[in-house]
């Protein structure tokens, strides 16, 4: 598949993860009477992500995220000269998403843009948990995130299912560390809302770039180590 048409599905994947995810938290979450709480959010994300792998998984693999791919390569399931295209399309279609998403939001009189689902630490919180609390969260679910992925995907597993289970790891994950960082596990996903949030949101991206793409990182090494090869487990 040509590279051109792979950074398109890219960015039109993270796009929808960022405009569903987000989405969700800014126009849904919050709705008086009807929100759909953090719960809600959680499996918005997971079926942003299992919608897609089915729509583009063929095309371009579904990373919708710069961890996904830095994992894949480590694990030796992606080229690394395709890792900076990747990231750039991801990249953008997240902040192509969190503009949509401000434009709609905005259009509601008394919205007040807040921290507009961007991710943080410390007094930015959902929690109020620590800076060390939120990089050990993000390292410890990138990494069983991408070691889901890696399992999943592998050519011994299961066909078919494996955006299912790629699916309800993000929703789980969510679940877990929304009060903790608000959830990244994604620095496209990290940069689109911080963007337009400005302020302490982009002072804090540095570590939603640097904590998942560690965990994705060290899950491309580790899955390997586990599983072995094909011809090992049979």
């Amino acid at each position: 598949m040509p590279l051109s048409r792979r950074m398109g599905a890219e960015f039109i994947g993270t796009f929808w993860l960022v405009f569903g995810g987000c989405g969700s938290a800014v126009l849904a979450a919050a709705f008086p009477g009807l929100g759909i709480g953090f719960v809600g959010v959680a499996l918005a994300f997971g079926l942003t992500v299992l919608t897609m792998a089915y729509a583009i998984g063929h095309i371009s693999g579904c990373h919708l995220n710069p961890a996904v791919s830095f994992g894949l390569w480590a694990g030796k399931r992606f080229a690394g000269k395709d890792l900076l295209p990747y990231i750039i399309a991801q990249v953008l279609g997240a902040i192509a998403a969190a503009a949509v998403l401000y434009v709609i939001a905005t259009g509601k009189a008394g919205f007040e843009l807040g921290g507009f689902a961007s991710n943080g630490y410390g007094e930015h919180s959902p929690g109020g948990y620590s800076m060390l609390a939120a990089l050990v969260a993000e390292v410890v679910l990138t990494f069983m995130f991408l070691f889901i992925i890696l399992g999943a995907t592998d050519e011994r597993a299961p066909k078919g299912f494996g955006p299912i289970a790629i699916g309800l790891a993000l929703t789980l994950i969510h679940l877990i560390s929304i009060p903790v960082t608000n959830t990244s596990v994604n620095p496209a996903r990290s940069t689109g809302p911080a963007l337009f949030a400005g302020g302490w949101a982009l002072s804090q991206l540095w570590l939603f770039w640097v904590a998942p793409i560690v965990g994705g990182i060290l899950a491309g090494f580790v899955y390997p180590l586990v599983a072995g090869r094909k011809s090992d487990g049979e």
